[in-house]
């Protein structure tokens, strides 16, 4: 099998093959309400969408030694196909999202099921900023001072009943404001999931910032998951919904390629992605590629998470 290094990746092999062929019908396609006042500029001329200052606490599962990358690298290269399949698209097609009023419900096995407002969700616990590596499928990754707090904390607000063994998360789908499933190219609205344990895991974080502010839209606005040592797309965006499950719930892009993208997700340098090499990655803004760490480096909190699987098999 020819293995695809890093650096000689296109977007072609990164990226479903008929949303590859059907990116150039894209904006031909999108709704002009959708692009009214989102006209298309060069890189230098977009602006950071409007965000809010954070008081936030150090924290100490922060992660140290590790080079920031910049706001601006990290603002304007993004996945997010509800505002376009292109890295560079959801920076600019997404700065009109509408995120007030925003709630999060969360269902399921609990005891008790509630709805929180993004008020009561920035005031349940303090803010910590956290550093953390962001590995991406694609082979690429970045370092971000997210801010947050474990997930675990909101959570626990519902107390999960002995029948959640999972956790289901749904993101915002608003026609009105994002592109339809097959301008995307994926079903939407987006989930994820993740195993209880996992969820319930510290270094599982619930976001609401980054860079010392409110997470802009390209970024998941209002709240979002960030997990260390998963690939980026299990770090799902604008969570609206919240289920705890019995059984393994679904998850978007193994929807689309279970060969491709397995539940679990965990950064594995041994498991490489059917068209790609994992053993590799490159840095936003290097040239050069560095070894990929198991579990994204994370491998001493988290390994022991896994303990006896195949996580050849369990991908």
């Amino acid at each position: 099998m020819l293995i695809k290094k890093s650096p000689d990746l296109r977007y072609s092999d990164v990226t479903p093959k008929s949303l590859y062929f059907n990116r150039r019908k894209f904006l031909a396609g999108v709704p002009a309400a959708f692009l009214a006042g989102n006209e298309l500029l060069s890189p230098s001329r977009r602006a950071l969408a409007a965000t809010t200052k954070l008081q936030t606490v150090k924290s100490s599962l922060t992660t140290t030694g590790e080079k920031l990358n910049s706001k601006e690298d990290v603002a304007s290269y993004n996945n997010y196909y509800e505002f376009g399949t292109g890295k560079d698209e959801p920076q600019q097609l997404a700065k009109n999202f509408k995120t007030s009023p925003w709630t999060v419900s969360i269902e399921g096995d609990c005891a008790k099921p509630r709805k929180f407002s993004m008020d009561e969700i920035l005031k349940l616990a303090p803010l910590e900023e956290r550093v953390y590596r962001h590995r991406c499928v694609e082979a690429w990754s970045i370092v971000v001072p997210w801010i947050g707090y474990s997930l675990s904390t909101l959570l626990k607000q519902v107390e999960p009943t002995a029948k959640a063994k999972f956790v289901a998360f749904e993101t915002l789908y608003d026609p009105k404001q994002m592109l339809s499933p097959q301008q995307a190219g994926i079903p939407l609205p987006y989930v994820e999931g993740l195993r209880l344990d996992e969820a319930m895991h510290p270094l599982t974080l619930l976001t609401m910032g980054m860079y010392g502010e409110t997470l802009p839209p390209q970024d998941g606005a209002p709240v979002r998951l960030v997990i260390p040592w998963k690939y980026g797309f299990k770090s799902i965006k604008s969570i609206v919904k919240v289920r705890l499950v019995g059984s393994q719930p679904t998850s978007t892009w193994n929807l689309v390629g279970a060969n491709e993208y397995g539940f679990y997700s965990n950064v594995n340098p041994k498991r490489d992605h059917p068209r790609w090499s994992q053993a590799k990655e490159r840095r936003l803004g290097e040239f050069g590629r560095r070894d990929t760490l198991m579990f994204n480096g994370y491998g001493d909190q988290v390994a022991s998470l896994y303990s006896g699987m195949d996580l050849m098999k369990y991908y």
